[in-house]
């Protein structure tokens, strides 16, 4: 819905199969649409002759004894099915309706988008593994314009489930509440410029995690096969075990036990069996982000994050549900803590570097805090780092009263690319020592 007024709704299906040869020292994949015999015949014929021409020259030498054969069962919280699509056309007319308080609000969506996705692995040695999830996906926007100045706030509630997440992403009422606060941004100050503490919300605490531990951590990265596309990482893999990454209050796992989040399964596309790993532990770094080839090739140790994004892709090292643990401190703690510092909430932009390191992003709402107190909301702001020292002025980590779990859709690696969605859970996080600065 924009400006009340109903776009075409989009409905697709897509469905394929992934065959997957490997010989003595070889490996090799042919992905088809024909699922017929003939078709997944001739799918197998061309993965097997890929298997036989790369036996020489694999990195490692592929054994097909050693290749799993896991069984088993998976399905997500999949919840409240959809009610009839009057009633979600409806929904978005009211939020849309609601959000028209004044007239400086000059732009208003909502959208709703509904995913199914099953999986099926099977191996000719008796693995067989079934998988089903179901993500309800609500967002909204609303933008606001006096003169030269133009603010938006948005919503995105990224997890599993069924429809019952629309209520639990606070979507009803939504419109009305990003309106005020749009209209809030447009006659608030900018964001102050200068060296201070930050706290940074979950929702800006998930690209946070995302872009400087996330994408740095992919043992393929870091073992060069996205350079030229997706960029290095500044970690190396003598890192691991020695590093300081963080603080002692740093503590992050890949964890797909969680069920309502956005990446959570039972098994990676690989078939290797998914459990919570410990990546840093009070700041040290232990583990990487390396799925079974990966582990192979650097001999390390890592998790089962071999994902693909469609049937038509293999799966490569990819970001699942990354975590920070939440620590010992209430929000109400960190604010009283803060001499001067920014809250930040809800990204709008971001830019790091090929290795992962440096980075420089900025959100939409900005609260600046003065002697332990809000004093008023301030708009641009933004704040620049490094990720191996930024992580280190980590100085205080949210209870369970401040964790939240969010998501994003489009997080993109590969060649040819593949767009896969990924689960980011925290709570609030405080650091000093911060550059912050304003402008849009």
């Amino acid at each position: 819905m924009r400006q009340d007024t109903l776009l075409p709704p989009g409905l697709s299906s897509d469905c394929g199969a992934m065959l997957t040869a490997v010989a003595d020292g070889g490996y090799g994949y042919c992905a088809t649409s024909d699922l017929s015999r003939a078709g997944l015949q001739t799918a197998l014929d061309r993965a097997s002759a890929w298997a036989e021409a790369t036996r020489a020259n694999s990195v490692i030498a592929f054994n097909p004894e050693d290749m799993p054969a896991p069984c088993g069962e998976y399905a997500g919280p999949l919840g409240e099915a959809p009610p009839a699509r009057s009633a979600i056309h409806d929904l978005l007319a009211d939020e849309c309706r609601a959000a028209k308080i004044d007239d400086r609000i000059v732009e208003r969506s909502a959208a709703i988008h509904l995913f199914e996705d099953e999986r099926l692995y099977l191996t000719n040695t008796g693995g067989d593994l079934r998988q089903r999830f179901r993500y309800t996906l609500p967002w909204a926007r609303v933008t606001a314009n006096q003169g030269p100045e133009t603010q938006s706030r948005s919503l995105e509630h990224a997890q599993q489930g069924g429809f019952e997440r629309i209520a639990e992403a606070g979507f009803r009422g939504c419109g009305a509440r990003l309106a005020d606060e749009a209209l809030q941004l447009l006659l608030a100050p900018d964001c102050p410029s200068g060296t201070m503490d930050l706290l940074l919300m979950p929702d800006q605490m998930m690209l946070q995690i995302h872009e400087s531990i996330g994408h740095p951590l992919e043992l393929d990265r870091i073992l060069g096969d996205e350079r030229n596309y997706a960029g290095t990482s500044f970690v190396t893999a003598e890192m691991f075990g020695r590093y300081r990454y963080g603080s002692e209050l740093l503590n992050v796992t890949f964890d797909p036990s969680r069920a309502e989040a956005f990446a959570s399964y039972g098994w990676d596309d690989d078939g290797t069996k998914a459990e919570k790993v410990w990546l840093i532990r009070d700041g040290l770094l232990v583990a990487p982000l390396g799925a079974r080839l990966s582990q192979a090739r650097a001999g390390l140790s890592g998790t089962a994050n071999a994902r693909a994004s469609n049937w038509n892709r293999p799966p490569i090292d990819r970001m699942a549900n990354l975590n920070i643990e939440p620590g010992s401190s209430s929000l109400e703690a960190m604010i009283a803590s803060i001499a001067r510092g920014v809250l930040m909430r809800a990204n709008v932009s971001w830019s790091i570097d090929d290795a992962r390191n440096k980075f420089q992003f900025g959100c939409e709402w900005g609260e600046r805090i003065e002697n332990g107190r809000r004093v008023g909301v301030v708009k641009n702001p933004n704040y620049r780092g490094v990720s191996a020292t930024f992580w280190r002025s980590l100085r205080m980590v949210g209870d369970a009263s401040s964790f939240e779990v969010h998501g994003t859709l489009n997080c993109g690696k590969g060649e040819p690319n593949q767009a896969v969605h990924c689960g980011h859970a925290a709570p609030a996080c405080a650091f000093s020592g911060v550059e912050v600065f304003g402008g849009g």
